[in-house]
């Protein structure tokens, strides 16, 4: 026998190599490659086996490295090319690797797996078109290259052909039903369709064949929030975490889940993670901004959302949002200075021309805020009506013999409020008929004998124009200066004032009426409200208190019940012409922002308001009295949530006036 030549034995040892390599015994593989080169340090068959063993254990450098040797002694292998290309595709280097794959098919045209690859590197490059026709190339040649249809997909759905994505989606499962990532582009696809029944099934389905798809949990979690079951959402968040605890999106997405669900600090929580993971997320400020927000921790909120549009300066919502955090914080002319911002970007944005609407008005700019509350009216519903607009009345066409319908629209102390306009209304000549809340009938219909009131939702059968309350002040082009004002433009029904007489004790001390919380529907409900517990330091033994309020919070129960100062008489209030008898045999009114409020200024009774540190736009700010009702004294809080300032300053002015 004889011997091996240097060459042959060398070629033995590479491919004893190769069988190991095969078998999965790389380490074995790697001692045999290295052999080689400690020998023959330019060996083609070596440099390529190892740099391809490295590059398949994820060593991508190593291998781009040993491959680029085994090119340099051999340039004419296209595979050698191809698997370069991969090496760098995978050290996100697509240009070098989309040089290498034109090689790789200059040496071998049908060389499908460069083809495949070179739509990788096409779409690392944003370079779609090109990468679509890398794979429609690669599915020529091999109709039933599961990956290239998948990847199509994904391009056609950048692309936004969305119908042809989906198709791509549904070919890669036909070839494949096992395909856990395709099921999941297509759920990601359907949702981005609003098909999110169909998009949480996919997801599910993806699961279901690859439970640990940290991608497919994360898709199920955003159809779900989409179909408005955020508990599910957070579940299906926690378990992408669990798998990629390190992605920024799922933690920035799970924020949003909790926001709907109300768990304000964990939503702060998660859009912290979320930033500190990808500090260039503007969404995950935003996000984090509107939970500060909603934590009433306004100025953090401030300083979340100015990073937000330092990194999108184009994003409407994070100028909205700001707009909102200034408004919060009384700081009118920034506020309204965002607000400009965002309709800059979004002109017609109905949330947007509110907001400023409140904002213009809480900072005494009347006739500019009445004209952009009218924006309001795009999103009316029940009890609202879309009305021909052409009969809308808003102060230019004569009235005089025309039927003006007046209709509610909001809560029961802006009816009451705005009700001071159905006099100059019929002084105007109108035949005038107002849709008012069923508990304002009795207490409203004296106000002007010649209105007629209806309580029915439905409008009536004819009118010539049509007008909300809201919209009366916009009409009579009311400033400051034009507030009709009287001391009193209600009056309590005499006929009930015995009834309530009886049930309170003989008038042997002031009666100060109480209200301390809103209706708890209210947008501003909790930041308007008190709890009964926090105004013991104020409720003096020198007063008989007495409640005005119909409804206890549960909150409240046990506090009214164990404190006993304060006498409830609501199961006797049917209606708000019973409390206006009732008011009407106090002394003093204290109440928060409710609808007692606007009752007791419309009796001309003395009432003390207490007022969140942004209150509502009709109370303007930086004064103590109201330009709407002579007869309020208004008390606020000098800080964010600071109430007990508010009631000291209460108490000190009772001692005063009861001695």
């Amino acid at each position: 026998m004889q011997p091996q030549s240097p060459a042959a034995a060398l070629q033995a040892l590479c491919d004893q190599g190769l069988a190991l390599h095969q078998s999965g015994r790389l380490e074995e593989a790697r001692g045999r490659y290295d052999a080689v080169l400690r020998q023959d340090p330019a060996h083609f068959n070596a440099l390529y086996l190892l740099g391809t063993l490295y590059a398949q254990a994820g060593h991508s450098e190593l291998g781009a490295s040993l491959l680029n040797r085994a090119i340099g002694v051999n340039p004419n292998v296209a595979s050698a090319h191809g698997l370069l290309s991969l090496a760098l595709i995978d050290l996100k280097r697509p240009l070098e690797a989309l040089e290498a794959l034109d090689r790789a098919i200059a040496l071998d045209p049908s060389y499908i797996d460069a083809l495949y690859s070179r739509g990788l590197a096409l779409s690392q490059l944003q370079r779609r078109e090109e990468a679509l026709a890398s794979y429609d190339a690669t599915i020529a040649l091999q109709p039933n290259h599961v990956e290239a249809h998948n990847n199509r997909g994904i391009i056609l759905g950048d692309l936004a052909r969305t119908d042809e994505a989906l198709a791509s989606f549904d070919a890669a499962i036909r070839l494949w039903p096992g395909f856990a990532e395709a099921h999941n582009n297509r759920g990601a696809l359907l949702h981005a369709l609003g098909r999110d029944d169909a998009s949480l099934a996919s997801c599910e389905r993806a699961i279901a064949l690859k439970p640990d798809y940290g991608r497919a949990h994360y898709n199920r979690g955003v159809a779900l929030f989409a179909l408005n079951r955020p508990w599910e959402a957070v579940a299906s968040y926690d378990r992408a975490l669990a798998l990629t605890p390190d992605n920024a999106r799922v933690h920035a997405d799970r924020g949003a889940a909790l926001m709907g669900l109300q768990r304000y600090e964990e939503a702060l929580a998660s859009y912290g993670a979320a930033v500190r993971l990808d500090p260039d997320d503007a969404r995950a400020f935003e996000g984090r901004g509107f939970a500060l927000q909603a934590l009433k921790r306004h100025e953090g909120a401030l300083a979340s959302l100015d990073r937000a549009i330092a990194l999108r300066p184009d994003s409407m919502e994070a100028h909205n949002n700001r707009g909102s955090a200034l408004y919060e914080l009384n700081r009118l002319d920034e506020a309204l200075a965002s607000y400009d911002a965002a309709l800059a970007l979004s002109p017609d944005h109905v949330e947007v021309r509110t907001n400023r609407a409140a904002t213009l008005l809480l900072a005494g700019q009347l006739e500019a805020g009445w004209r952009e509350f009218e924006w309001r009216k795009k999103t009316w519903g029940p009890p609202l009506w879309q009305f021909d607009p052409g009969s809308a009345w808003l102060g230019e066409e004569s009235l005089d013999g025309k039927r003006l319908f007046v209709h509610h629209e909001q809560g029961l102390g802006d009816t009451i409020q705005f009700a001071r306009y159905i006099g100059p209304l019929t002084d105007l000549g109108a035949d005038v008929v107002c849709s008012v809340q069923p508990a304002l009938e009795a207490l409203l219909a004296p106000l002007s004998p010649g209105a007629e009131l209806l309580t029915s939702d439905e409008p009536p059968a004819r009118f010539d124009y049509h007008c909300s309350f809201m919209s009366l002040p916009l009409a009579f082009g009311t400033t400051l200066e034009s507030i009709p004002v009287s001391p009193r433009y209600l009056y309590a029904d005499e006929t009930r004032r015995p009834r309530f007489e009886a049930l309170l004790t003989p008038r042997a001390k002031p009666r100060i009426g109480l209200a301390w919380s809103g209706n708890p529907a209210h947008v501003n409900g909790q930041n308007r409200s008190i709890a009964l517990a926090l105004l013991s330091p104020m409720l003096v033994e020198g007063a008989d208190w007495i409640s005005l309020q119909k409804e206890i919070r549960p909150g409240d129960a046990a506090a009214l019940r164990d404190r006993g100062q304060v006498r409830f008489l609501g199961e006797a209030l049917r209606d708000f012409a019973d409390t206006a008898a009732l008011l009407d045999l106090m002394d003093l009114v204290i109440t928060v922002d409710t609808s007692i409020a606007h009752l007791a200024g419309a009796l001309g009774k003395p009432v003390w308001i207490l007022l969140p540190f942004r209150p509502d736009w009709r109370w303007l700010l930086h004064r103590n009295d109201s330009p709407w009702y002579p007869s309020a004294r208004l008390f606020r809080q000098r800080t964010i949530g600071d109430w007990a300032g508010v009631i000291d300053e209460v108490k000190a002015e009772l001692g005063s006036l009861i001695g």
